[in-house]
């Protein structure tokens, strides 16, 4: 917990991660949902975003961040690798988005997009509140 002065920091960072991320994964599934026209260079910039951000949340999940504002369950740190592997489950499906992404093939897209999804949901599914 070097980085981080208190465990609230660390809330506050891995939080703002998942927002920035999953502001930019909504702006691609609302493309790939055909909800907004499709712009092959706004997903790549968007998926690009994402998978960045998929690396730098983990670091936020140390001791001490289990209480206060945060919505992680209890199991982030009683089933440690088991979060380690939704953890390393993300970032390979966004990677695979970024790299369909590159393509500017909205099918390749869609289908990257759908992995990608059911990574976030099991990961929330299992390790967080509501």
């Amino acid at each position: 917990m070097a980085q981080f002065q208190k465990p609230e920091d660390a809330v506050k960072y891995r939080k703002s991660v998942m927002t920035v991320m999953g502001n930019h994964f909504g702006r691609i599934g609302a493309m790939a949902n055909g909800r907004v026209p499709f712009d092959a260079k706004a997903a790549a910039d968007s998926a690009a975003i994402v998978e960045t951000m998929s690396k730098l949340p983990w670091e936020g999940f140390v001791a001490g961040t289990d209480k206060g504002d945060t919505r992680a369950l209890p199991a982030v740190w009683t089933e440690q690798a088991k979060f380690k592997e939704r953890s390393e489950k993300l970032q390979t499906e966004t990677a695979k988005l970024n790299a369909a992404a590159k393509t500017g093939n909205l099918d390749a897209i869609k289908t990257a997009f759908g992995a990608a999804g059911q990574s976030c949901k099991a990961c929330h599914d299992d390790f967080r509140k509501d």
